[in-house]
């Protein structure tokens, strides 16, 4: 139960209801996803927010909501990478849990992607905030992976493909596919210090694991904003 407490947070994902009011989705610094019903105009995305939240059930009631800071606008990858954000924090986020450090990361992913433009290599570094902010999450959902042992308990080869199974982890295939994983790239994540960049061999890794953990997560709805990104690319090329 809230009453008039004060939440601080960003507005995930929003839908009309009724003629004057918005059912509205966010995730805040207290109570992770938080969902409710705001009588006024939603307030832009990407913005830091604060308001007011009352109520027993899993819609509460906003009222006196502040915007923190100026509007942000994303253009191009920069726009693609914040939907794709806001909608995994929608669909995998469970109603009410603090889950403070991605709370952290998706803050600190919001403010790089406003210097995604200016960047000398954009996709790489992309590749990068995206990855670490995937890494936050999954960790934080309780998927925290043990990167020095395969599903049998044996230890993960260098020479070895693996396939990856949510429930299972890392099972060792003779059968090389565009899936599969490299035993090294796999072993490289043994030596990650949190907080520090990805090096080229475990960004490669993620791109492909966290995409099909993510994937199996989500079940049969493909993401709107990959879709969405891929489409704008093939546009554009």
């Amino acid at each position: 139960m809230m009453r008039n407490e004060i939440l601080h947070g960003y507005l995930i994902h929003h839908r009309k209801y009724r003629e004057k009011s918005h059912i509205v989705h966010l995730f805040t610094q207290e109570h992770g996803r938080v969902d409710g019903i705001l009588r006024q105009t939603p307030p832009p995305q990407y913005q830091p927010i604060c308001l007011q939240a009352s109520g027993k059930s899993e819609l509460k009631n906003f009222t006196k909501l502040e915007i923190v800071n100026q509007p942000i606008f994303f253009f191009g990858d920069a726009f693609f990478s914040g939907f794709y954000l806001n909608e995994i924090l929608l669909r995998l986020c469970p109603l009410e849990v603090e889950m403070p450090q991605t709370y952290l990361q998706y803050a600190e992913t919001l403010a790089y992607l406003q210097f995604l433009s200016s960047q000398n290599n954009p996709n790489q570094f992309l590749k990068q905030i995206l990855r670490k902010f995937e890494h936050e999450l999954l960790e934080e959902l309780g998927y925290s992976l043990d990167f020095s042992t395969d599903s049998n308990q044996h230890e993960i080869l260098p020479q070895q493909q693996y396939i990856f199974q949510l429930n299972d982890g890392f099972l060792p295939t003779a059968q090389p596919s565009r899936s599969t994983l490299d035993g090294q790239h796999i072993l490289a994540m043994c030596e990650y210090e949190k907080g520090r960049d990805f090096s080229p061999e475990q960004l490669q890794l993620l791109s492909k694991l966290y995409r099909q953990m993510i994937s199996s997560l989500l079940g049969d709805r493909p993401l709107k904003s990959r879709q969405l990104w891929i489409q704008n690319s093939q546009t554009q090329s």
